[in-house]
């Protein structure tokens, strides 16, 4: 099998558009895209499918089945053309330029794109000059250094091509990330729920315990005909297979859609979903931990309910919820998020367990882009949706100056951008002053001034002393030069957090879940100086980094480090970050306390303006 996680293509089960999520569409588009690249066609070309790629990932709606309903939705940057072709692909699973494209370039040239480094022009550049189509022939050539025949391919390129194809060969295969996994959760539910005979469906699994990526997709079922309902489910358009069984008196089906993703689906008899919830939900470790109490206590336990040793014939104990089983165990209710068998149980007989934070804890956001710099979006339009969300302030952070892929902003251009933020603000007071404030809008809305600032190869900060004292709040990052040396990514770090200017530190591992690797860093001295400064450390919510990840912030937590959860949003529909940020956090066990952001906005911004009294 390749190591590269293949698109899937488009086959026979798509014959009417079933299937077609907009994940499917939008990996359809981004491959055309990626061959028109390796063709060496123009930019603009490329870019137009990656701009549709995107809009259809981000789209509200359905966008196959609009398309079938002949209700097409306006997507930004889909003109006519590739208008014309979403319709063809949503109403007859097929899309003739796409085969054609296929036709052209060697599909498994496409494998040669998931090695760091390499995209789509450096692969067609070398499939033309030296009819290189595929993994084994470019290590190869990399191997007998042929790649330097090239220009722009250095000794160096070439060892770091073998170093990214040692990579690929020793990942795990791909989970999809907690994003992917909710919404195809999502999918299934509504799926099951439709099917005659269900009462309700439930994700459990690691969807459930907000693990940054998933394998299956853990789906409970409560009817009082499972036979009846797995047969349904084989019959599904939708479904490539199903294998249905018994075990322990629970019919289950494991569902394969057409566009990838398994379902294990597991039905349980009504109003006993309690122990169901706690045993498919759980890890392993987790488990094992319960049922050693349970036998403590002279029962049996499984997803059935409590059985006792001494009578296993007996009907089963059942449990409406979750949290009458634990109690009926003598303990505290343990949230899905800490059933990992890492001391919970322990946590939850001594009634220790921690109020974790929630979503509903965070009063503010202190991570956002607009099209100052690379956001997606008008300030106005972010800034409004942020209102509209409830929060009592929204820090917008745009890139500094020398992040110039970003658009980063020169001085002048963050002189420009304060004088915006003071005029919104000032609508904002006359709004609330005069009763207009919007309905769900905080009347007290503030808009804060920020900055995601470069902390420089060469260790300088983006922007000189007396600019960051403008800002309301600065973030600090590094996206250059993550290949130095420890000693160096430190020293870069530590000026940022000496800095009585610098207030957050964002995702510092620098890690792209399935792609880029963390930085290498001295974790435990990072730690402390972000303890010793008072420099809050993030918890990107963006599933692509979820940065820090939950061993990071948990080991941060006992090092007696603070946090703020950011989404990192580039438009509206991002600020559905703080969601898996949130997750991470609570994987961590952090409570409120512990975030900077759930505090009320006067508060945050006097424990901003200390800062220079902590360093």
């Amino acid at each position: 099998m390749s190591p590269r996680e293949r698109r899937p293509a488009l086959d026979a089960g798509d014959a009417a558009g079933a299937g077609l999520t907009n994940a499917r569409v939008a990996a359809v588009l981004t491959e055309i895209a990626e061959l028109l690249e390796i063709k060496g066609e123009s930019s603009f070309k490329v870019g137009a499918y990656r701009r549709a790629a995107e809009s259809v990932r981000r789209a509200g709606v359905e966008v196959a089945t609009a398309y079938r309903a002949g209700e097409p939705p306006r997507l930004r940057g889909v003109g006519g053309s590739i208008s014309e072709r979403l319709a063809e692909l949503a109403t007859t699973g097929q899309l003739a330029y796409h085969e054609a494209l296929r036709a052209e370039v060697p599909p498994s040239l496409l494998e040669v794109l998931a090695i760091p480094g390499v995209g789509p022009r450096t692969a067609g550049e070398i499939w033309r000059e030296l009819g290189i189509a595929s993994l084994p022939e470019l290590e190869a050539a990399a191997r007998e250094g042929r790649l330097r025949r090239l220009r722009g391919i250095s000794a160096k390129t070439e060892a770091r091509i073998l170093e990214g194809i040692g990579e690929l060969e020793r990942r795990p295969p791909r989970r999809m990330r907690i994003d992917e996994a909710h919404d195809v959760a999502a999918r299934g539910v509504e799926l099951v729920e439709a099917v005659p005979g269900v009462i309700s469906a439930t994700t459990a699994g690691s969807v459930r315990r907000g693990r940054e990526t998933v394998g299956d997709i853990d789906l409970l079922v409560e009817t009082d005909g499972p036979a009846k309902v797995i047969a349904t489910l084989r019959s599904l358009p939708v479904t490539e297979q199903v294998v249905a069984g018994v075990r322990g008196g629970a019919d289950r089906a494991t569902l394969r859609l057409v566009d990838g993703p398994q379902l294990d689906v597991m039905a349980m008899p009504p109003g006993a979903s309690g122990s169901y919830l706690v045993h498919f939900t759980g890890s392993a470790e987790h488990n094992v931990a319960l049922r050693h109490r349970a036998r403590e206590r002279g029962w049996s336990l499984s997803e059935r309910g409590l059985v006792p040793l001494d009578d296993e014939g007996a009907a089963p104990l059942t449990f409406a919820g979750e949290h009458e089983l634990y109690a009926y165990l003598d303990l505290a209710f343990v949230p899905p998020e800490l059933r990992e068998g890492r001391g919970e149980v322990e946590a939850a007989e001594a009634g220790t367990l921690p109020r974790l934070v929630t979503e509903a804890d965070l009063r503010g956001d202190c991570h956002c882009h607009s099209h100052w710099s690379d956001g997606r979006e008008p300030l106005e339009v972010m800034v409004e949706s942020a209102r509209a969300a409830g929060r009592e302030y929204q820090v917008l952070t745009d890139h500094s100056q020398s992040l110039t892929i970003a658009n980063g902003l020169s001085p002048a251009r963050v002189q420009a951008q304060a004088k915006r933020i003071g005029e919104l603000n000032e609508r904002f007071a006359r709004e609330a002053a005069g009763g207009e404030t919007p309905e769900g809008a905080d009347p007290g809305f503030t808009l804060l001034h920020g900055t995601e600032l470069e902390i420089t190869a060469d260790g300088r900060l983006d922007y000189p002393d007396e600019l960051l004292a403008a800002f309301d709040v600065v973030v600090a990052s590094l996206h250059v030069g993550r290949r130095q040396p420890r000693a160096q990514l430190m020293a870069r770090y530590e000026t940022a957090m000496r800095s009585p200017h610098v207030d957050i530190i964002s995702h510092p591992s620098g890690r792209k879940i399935g792609g880029r690797p963390e930085l290498d860093l001295d974790w435990e001295t990072f730690y402390r100086l972000a303890a010793e400064t008072g420099t809050l450390l993030e918890v990107n919510g963006s599933p692509a980094r979820l940065d820090l990840d939950e061993h990071r912030t948990r080991a941060a937590l006992e090092a007696g480090c603070r946090f703020v959860i950011d989404s990192d949003a580039h438009d509206r529909q991002e600020w559905r970050h703080l969601t898996w940020g949130t997750a991470i956090a609570r994987r961590a066990w952090l409570t409120p306390e512990r975030v900077a952001n759930t505090l009320p906005r006067d508060a945050f911004m006097a424990l901003m303006r200390e800062k220079p009294h902590r360093v």
